[in-house]
């Protein structure tokens, strides 16, 4: 049944996707599957070779008091001749009824739930045709992960709540019925009703204008583009629009408004210089919407809608490298999915390689050689801390070592980027992008495995040119921990003053003050990295008063002097951090500083339940997942 069933979705398949109509969305052609071993996801319950979802169509009621979401979502469905159930992911969604096309009811069982997996739900299709379509009426109960409501005083504006999900790696189950892998791809539509005066927000095209439903509003948004479940993304609140570009803008509060559009004013060009790299752009609009601080990650990639931090606003566009990167993501990660989350680094590895492409098209080689040097120290933080033959440390991650969304962010982002910066030295830059072009195209929405890029590159880069192939080690870089010996390392000129600065200062030289009101971003990053771990509280004092650091306002040289003074118990940095985690939710600094201070015994287990006592409500559920195994140590 098992080759049937894969033989006839597959056939039907198709690497493009037609326009989708409201009226008949299972007109859009459907996306390959893989049925590979190496393909398959343990995170989810879904069978996609018996029966899979093919497209989603919701019609959802946001209720901010009740802090749910409630609605139907119908399904198309592709199965084979022989099917009889759909598996679904489901993590806590309370079914109110199932029924299909002609409105009859159908049976369904929830099965029983794992621990971060949610549980199966199965619902009995009976006797039918290849396609079909299925109707869930659902509620998404308060307390669904990918979904963060906040209250009015948690917002810029202070006046209105605010809602935004984010569904990465598999949390879009806790509101939406579906096949929650990123191996299944889906098109859909969603009509969302909240609010006046609320503004809903999608990871879709706007189709047409709200509908006025008297104290409500309705708001639609299709992709039309067959995209990994996680990418479908919702925001709603006071929110306001810039426009930067023909094709790009950005939403924000009104109060963040302005400085989040200075902040991303060079996205039209970054668009371009990725288009020039790398092909055209598919999803039509770029836009970008600027969160409050409780949004868990810097950015995330959602369709023509980028969700992004607040962190990132310096005021001087030293951290806009955050928007290069969503932005590469949609060819890297969007157009083309890792199957599963074995294979995260072909989402962020390659994307990190792409975004250090995209910043030196626009800023010059020099930022580009001093951004790729930090991320190359990163990976070697991680590989240090985690052990050269940790099974971790491999870009392609075995069963059982990580969860979908665990992994060493050094190895699956740094790592990745270091191996496709490596392959290009070697190969040469106008070889490589020719065949990373070519992957984009020929691989264009659809998911795609290890074992399926490492035969690409032999294929299409290695070809005939045996030579190269030994060279280039490609094996080894994908399956094998550590770091292969043919690995292209940063230029040592990128930070060679920086690197002198620091090196004086350690042996007990000056604090080079002068020198940091001139360095960038990434020298000022670098100098904290290079700078001696143990410090005096007069030597933190000293430092703190030439460089201006606790009173900081780029958050990642603050969080940099965070972990440091930290480290080292100076208690006058308690209060700075205490003001810092109050006020930003980013797992990024959140967890890092949490760690810090439960490493530092009694005086840092102390401070850290007090402020996580009082930070913990204001978290998303990605950050509290990650930080009460730190500070509550819940497994």
């Amino acid at each position: 049944m098992r080759r049937l069933a894969a033989a006839l979705l597959l056939s039907t398949a198709t690497a493009a996707c037609t326009t989708m109509t409201p009226a008949a969305p299972e007109s859009a052609r459907v996306a390959p599957i893989l049925t590979t071993a190496d393909a398959r996801d343990t995170a989810s319950y879904a069978q996609p070779e018996v029966a899979r979802v093919t497209h989603v169509d919701l019609d959802l009621a946001l209720d901010f008091a009740g802090r749910t979401v409630s609605g139907t979502a119908m399904l198309d469905v592709l199965a084979a001749p022989d099917a009889r159930t759909l598996v679904l992911d489901s993590r806590g969604l309370q079914i109110k009824r199932i029924t299909d096309a002609s409105g009859a009811q159908l049976p369904f069982e929830l099965g029983t739930a794992a621990e971060g997996k949610g549980a199966p739900l199965t619902i009995d299709l009976g006797p039918g045709p290849e396609r079909r379509r299925i109707t869930i009426q659902y509620i998404a109960a308060p307390g669904a992960e990918a979904l963060q409501w906040l209250a009015p005083e948690q917002t810029a504006g202070k006046v209105h709540p605010f809602l935004f999900s984010q569904g990465q790696a598999i949390l879009n189950r806790t509101w939406i019925p579906t096949q929650d892998s990123p191996g299944i791809r889906q098109t859909w539509r969603a009509r969302i009703t909240a609010p006046k005066p609320l503004t809903v927000v999608m990871s879709g095209l706007k189709q047409g204008e709200p509908e006025d439903l008297g104290d409500r509003r309705a708001f639609t948004y299709a992709m039309d583009k067959p995209v990994a479940p996680y990418l479908i993304a919702i925001a709603a609140g006071d929110i306001a629009f810039r426009e930067l570009g023909p094709r790009t803008g950005v939403w924000a509060e009104p109060a963040t408004l302005e400085a989040a559009a200075y902040e991303t004013a060079d996205t039209e060009k970054m668009v371009e210089a990725a288009e020039k790299l790398y092909g055209p752009y598919r999803w039509g609009r770029y836009d970008m919407i600027v969160l409050p601080p409780s949004f868990p990650y810097g950015g995330m990639e959602n369709p023509t809608l980028t969700f992004l931090t607040p962190t990132f606003i310096a005021g001087d566009r030293s951290l806009n490298g955050l928007v290069a990167h969503e932005l590469a993501h949609s060819w890297s990660g969007n157009l083309v999915t890792n199957a599963n989350w074995s294979d995260s680094w072909l989402n962020e590895g390659v994307t990190s390689y792409f975004e250090n492409r995209i910043i030196e098209a626009l800023y010059g080689k020099h930022r580009a050689q001093q951004e790729a040097a930090l991320s190359f120290g990163e990976m070697e933080r991680e590989l240090a801390g985690a052990g050269a033959s940790n099974p971790a440390t491999a870009l392609h991650l075995p069963d059982g070592v990580a969860g979908p969304d665990g992994g060493l962010g050094g190895v699956i982002y740094d790592k990745g980027a270091t191996f496709m910066r490596t392959v290009e030295t070697i190969a040469g830059r106008e070889r490589f992008d020719a065949w990373l072009r070519q992957w984009f195209d020929n691989h264009a929405f659809q998911p795609a495995t290890s074992a399926m890029i490492l035969a690409d590159m032999n294929a299409n880069l290695v070809g005939s040119d045996a030579a190269l192939g030994q060279k280039l080690m490609l094996e080894e870089w994908i399956y094998q921990p550590g770091l292969p010996a043919n690995v292209a390392r940063p230029d040592p000129a990128a930070f060679a003053a920086v690197d002198a600065a620091a090196a004086a200062y350690g042996q007990g030289g000056a604090i080079p003050a002068a020198a940091w009101r001139d360095w960038t971003t990434a020298e000022r990053l670098r100098f904290m990295a290079k700078a001696p771990s143990e410090r005096t509280a007069a030597q933190l004092a000293a430092l703190d008063q030439a460089l201006g650091l606790s009173g900081e306002g780029n958050d990642e040289i603050l969080f940099a002097w965070l972990q440091l003074a930290l480290a080292n118990r100076y208690e006058p940095a308690v209060p700075v951090a205490d003001r810092f985690l109050e006020r930003v939710g980013r797992r990024k600094f959140v967890q890092p500083l949490f760690a810090t201070l439960m490493g530092e015994g009694e005086w840092g287990t102390t401070i850290a339940r007090r402020i996580y006592a009082k930070t913990r409500p204001g978290y998303h559920a990605v950050t509290t997942g990650s930080v009460d195994k730190v500070v509550l140590k819940k497994e």
